[in-house]
């Protein structure tokens, strides 16, 4: 296993106690993350999984059946030089026992500072990829974003804008997170990839602001504050394609 790798390992749901331990010199899947500036590489949240380490489950009608065991672990990804460039190296096979198998790798960007966008003001979710190499479905998902199917390496390269949210109801929470076409997560099938590159592209000038309501109610809505001063406040979520058309606008006229 690559030296880059800092691995914290976790059994979860596995009663074997199998850790991984790949194969000298076997396969492996590079994941590389651009981070804009502003931004840091979360760790990577890594899932194997095992036929021959199966694990019981009851269904509702108290029947027992069997499903692949799972083994996650936390790696934190690497900078490459004094690059912008984060990567992180995954054994495919896990090796031991149980020959684990990769299986899904969730990982992305966020904000390490958000102090430019006031006082009080934290990270929050967004930005996040979420990479599956069989056909389990990951721990995060999503009724509504579909999943890409991909043959061969994936380069996945996409528009974020900033997103600063003030919430009031449930106590007062102000948020920066990234916003893009997809909700927290962007979700990919890959078959036979060896590299996976993210480089997201952060629109830095263009932010979206939201205030939630003080009191709920009928009629009560979110309201938007688009870059370009336009408010909408009609009960539906932020629209990304007015917020690509706002740049898009803007960069015709300079």
């Amino acid at each position: 296993m690559s030296g880059a790798l800092l691995l914290l390992l976790s059994l979860n749901g596995c009663a074997q106690n199998q850790a991984l331990a790949p194969p000298p010199g076997g396969e492996q899947v590079s994941i590389v993350v651009k981070v804009p500036q502003n931004l840091a590489a979360e760790p990577m949240q890594v899932m194997y999984r095992s036929e021959k380490c199966s694990i019981k489950r009851s269904g509702p009608d108290w029947t027992t059946y069997e499903e692949d065991g799972y083994l996650s672990t936390t790696v934190q990804p690497q900078q490459q030089g004094q690059s912008d460039l984060y990567e992180a190296k995954l054994p495919i096979n896990g090796g031991s026992r149980c020959q684990w198998q990769l299986s899904n790798v969730t990982f992305g960007v966020t904000y390490a500072n958000t102090t430019h966008f006031g006082e009080n003001v934290k990270a929050g979710p967004g930005g996040g990829v979420i990479v599956m190499f069989d056909q389990h479905l990951p721990q995060q998902r999503s009724a509504f974003q579909p999943t890409i199917e991909v043959s061969g390496d994936l380069l996945i390269r996409k528009d974020y804008y900033p997103r600063v949210s003030e919430h009031f109801l449930g106590g007062h929470e102000k948020l920066a997170r990234l916003f893009g076409e997809g909700e927290i997560y962007l979700y990919y099938r890959v078959k036979n990839a060896r590299q996976v590159v993210f480089e997201p592209v952060l629109h830095a000038d263009y932010v979206l602001y939201s205030v939630g309501p003080k009191v709920k109610k009928e009629g009560n809505y979110t309201r938007y504050t688009y870059p370009d001063g336009s408010v909408v406040a009609d009960g539906r979520d932020p629209s990304f394609k007015k917020l690509q058309s706002i740049r898009l606008t803007a960069e015709k006229v300079r």
